[in-house]
């Protein structure tokens, strides 16, 4: 190229459109990607194959990976769900045990009756439950024993009265029934006379 009158090179202007812009015909494709040699079609179909392998198992690992994602987040939420009721329920105990104390006492009367009725209904529709009989055989993992004694009355460790209504929402104790155990009388010992 001839130097300019600066004696800068003049600058190179390549055109790579595809279609001309003049005659707005597609043009030919340029020498350098005709001279690209053609590959085996047997080769490509087999790279493309594998890509497609490689492609497809990374959709199915990103799809079970979304899917592990979702039921997690969904167990989270439940999981917070009930731990947020149960906090609340839990608040409300001492509210229900001055309830059951008005109730066994004759003083629940009136409106306060139908509130304290409206009441634990609203919690019963929540979950909670309370357990805790006079007569049910004693479980250290609901009750909490409070007062021991011993009875030939029973055969088994057994409640005898129910101090504190226990309370349960679902599966999960949320307070444990406070009651008097008693206990079977122990069996005489064996005499020695049945050895000679």
């Amino acid at each position: 190229m001839p130097p300019r009158e600066n004696g800068h090179e003049e600058p190179v202007i390549r055109d790579n459109r595809k279609i001309d812009p003049d005659t707005g015909q597609v043009r030919d494709a340029p020498a350098a990607e005709q001279e690209a040699p053609a590959e085996a079609p047997e080769a490509q179909n087999g790279e493309l194959a594998a890509q497609l392998a490689e492609r497809t198992a990374d959709l199915q690992r990103l799809q079970a990976e979304y899917t592990n994602y979702r039921r997690r987040v969904e167990r989270d939420r439940v999981v917070v769900r009930e731990q947020a009721v149960a906090g609340a329920l839990t608040e409300l105990l001492p509210v229900l045990d001055d309830i059951g104390r008005a109730r066994e006492h004759g003083e629940l009367t009136g409106g306060f009756a139908k509130v304290a009725e409206s009441l634990e209904a609203a919690v019963t529709k929540l979950g909670l439950s309370p357990f805790g009989q006079k007569g049910d055989p004693f479980d250290p993992t609901v009750h909490e024993a409070l007062m021991h004694s011993y009875s030939d009355d029973v055969t088994e460790p057994t409640a005898i009265d129910v101090l504190q209504l226990g309370y349960r929402m679902g599966d999960r104790v949320l307070r444990p029934a406070r009651v008097a155990v008693a206990e079977p009388e122990d069996a005489p010992p064996a005499s020695d006379d049945d050895d000679n």
